[in-house]
């Protein structure tokens, strides 16, 4: 099996939610939980949680992920991306996770490292009608671009310069809905089954 790492940024100021919208619950879970729960491990040879907060640290430590605490969050996404991928360097490649799809379904991330493995040269990531989303693989030839990145800005800027090596994989269009204000947390509750699962 390639050796394949997982990279959770969780490290974000949340301005738009109005403060650290990882603790915010979505049915008596918070964001950060659900966001942890859907590494399917077994897939990872090394898994990095990337966070400015303790309670995030604390919460990777139970499930044994290791973390990574990010001094300089000021720095922006780009600064997240490389800890994380410093840590997980000598892999063949990285799946990056965020930590605001609380409707993201475990079985789809394990589905996504299944489909990268079809084709372990090539971008993947999983997406709605076309349109690319969260979480994404980026092959060990990618890690130079990664590392050179600056400001608040993410591997989205990497996959635009490569969109003829992306491979999407499909899922619905809820798993890829992320919270980055109150009012889409409460749309993400109502998307919700009734039985509250994703």
């Amino acid at each position: 099996m390639e050796n394949l790492g997982c990279v959770v940024l969780a490290a974000g100021y949340g301005k738009r939610f109005g403060g650290n919208k990882l603790t915010a619950a979505l049915d008596g879970r918070s964001l950060i939980l659900r966001s942890l729960e859907t590494v399917p491990s077994e897939h990872f040879s090394s898994i990095v949680v990337v966070t400015q907060y303790p309670e995030v640290l604390k919460l990777a430590g139970e499930f044994h992920f290791a973390a990574i605490l990010n001094d300089k969050p000021e720095l922006g996404l780009s600064r997240s991306l490389q800890l994380g991928l410093t840590e997980v360097r000598n892999c063949e490649a990285v799946c990056f996770q965020v930590s605001d799809q609380p409707l993201l379904r475990r079985e789809s991330v394990a589905a996504l490292c299944d489909f990268w493995r079809e084709s372990p040269k090539k971008l993947a990531a999983l997406g709605h009608g076309g349109v690319r989303g969260n979480p994404c693989i980026f092959p060990s030839e990618f890690f130079p671009e990664l590392m050179a990145l600056t400001g608040d800005i993410g591997g989205a800027a990497v996959i635009r310069r490569h969109e003829d090596v992306l491979r999407l994989l499909e899922v619905p269009a809820k798993e890829l809905w992320d919270v980055d204000t109150p009012q889409a947390l409460d749309e993400a509750a109502h998307i919700l089954t009734p039985e509250g699962k994703a």
